[in-house]
């Protein structure tokens, strides 16, 4: 009884082309990913979790921003809500995380933008400079301006409920009543910064597939990858030089331990701002204060995020380098356009299909005449052949 030959070779993830492997032997291979271990499949579960509560449609989430901000603001003001810990102005959350919320996202933002644009830059250190590292001065300088601006509206505008203090502070001090249109920083800050946290933490998309554009971009380069047959796969990296792609390797293996714990503590971080926002609209301030904050932080974003960075004009959008690795959105067409973009022939041949409950009685695939539209002696013809 024969037995199945085993392979002298068992250990190798490749076939290696060394003197004693002939050429037609060594053409058409290319080498594989090396075994996942049990801590690559957690981290991955994790990694996996942490897109899900981010990457879900941006433009869903600033609608679900809006809504709430009227529908839970209304019931925060309308209905009376059993006080909890976190209606306190002074509990652990909004002392430590929310009052100092943007020291929080930019000690996890920074790091993280400047590992990924620098890999994706191949260690050209000013172009990191020049292209990415100027969307966190900007996001900073607008929450610097538009907290600014609320805090001088609320002193310009407000008025002490007795009229012999004409300050804020002073009225406070002497337990006074401040009146007057106190925009929601807090608000702001947590709508702004969960927007940025998503759109800068969008280099984790696709993240992966750079290992292996780099193990197959080697072996294109090799001696074995240019007498092989099967190199015809378009790779992003192609286009980089020797140097670049050595970087590109040094930095991808480097950083990618580090920017994954980053983009996890970026998921718990963002999905805390969420809960906080929360809390804001139930216990703080009034509806119209919140709204007002709220869609200042969405405009904000919109403008940056959508129209600036995405356009010629320097700096450039996340996960932007020198090679593209992401696969471009395919926007999806309308169904009305669709509808719009059939050919008239088609509608009409449509129109004239038999139907039941809604349903055509066969497809559009019998013989017809000349304008389209099947007729009863073709069916004939078609039956009896």
């Amino acid at each position: 009884m024969a037995t199945r030959r085993r392979s002298l070779r068992p250990n190798l993830n490749f076939r290696p082309s060394g003197p004693d492997i002939t050429r037609a032997e060594a053409r058409g291979t290319r080498p594989t990913a090396p075994p996942t271990t049990i801590k690559e499949i957690l981290v991955d579960l994790i990694m996996h979790l942490g897109k899900k509560t981010l990457f879900f449609d941006t433009n869903l989430k600033v609608a679900l921003y809006l809504g709430a901000l009227i529908v839970i603001s209304a019931v925060g003001d309308t209905i009376p809500l059993p006080r909890s810990y976190l209606a306190r102005s002074d509990n652990l959350f909004n002392r430590y995380f929310v009052k100092i919320g943007w020291g929080w996202t930019l000690l996890l933002v920074l790091p993280y933008v400047a590992m990924t644009s620098y890999t994706l830059c191949c260690g050209n250190f000013k172009k990191m400079l020049q292209r990415n590292l100027p969307r966190i001065l900007i996001a900073t300088a607008m929450w610097f301006f538009w907290t600014k601006f609320f805090n001088y509206i609320e002193y310009s505008y407000g008025r002490c409920a007795v009229k012999s203090f004409a300050s804020k502070s002073s009225c406070l001090k002497a337990g006074h009543l401040w009146r007057g249109f106190d925009i929601s920083g807090h608000a702001f800050i947590l709508i702004h910064s969960s927007l940025v946290l998503i759109e800068e933490s969008r280099p984790i998309i696709k993240w992966d597939t750079i290992r292996e554009h780099l193990r197959n971009e080697f072996y294109n380069r090799s001696a074995a990858g240019r007498e092989s047959s099967v190199n015809s796969e378009i790779n992003p990296l192609r286009n980089l030089s020797d140097n670049d792609l050595k970087y590109l390797k040094f930095l991808y293996e480097r950083f990618t331990p580090l920017i994954r714990i980053l983009f996890i503590a970026i998921s718990a971080l963002q999905l805390l701002w969420d809960v906080m926002l929360v809390c804001t609209m139930l216990y703080f301030h009034r509806m119209v204060e919140k709204f007002v904050s709220g869609v200042i932080a969405i405009l904000v974003w919109y403008f940056t995020y959508r129209f600036w960075y995405p356009s010629v004009i320097l700096p450039d959008a996340p996960g932007t380098g020198n090679f593209i690795y992401q696969p471009k959105k395919i926007e999806a067409v309308p169904f009305m356009a669709r509808r719009q973009q059939q050919p008239n022939a088609q509608a009409a041949t449509d129109n004239n299909i038999p139907k039941f409950m809604g349903m055509p009685l066969y497809t559009n695939s019998r013989p017809s005449t000349g304008n389209g539209v099947t007729t009863s002696q073709n069916l004939e013809k078609e039956i009896s052949s």
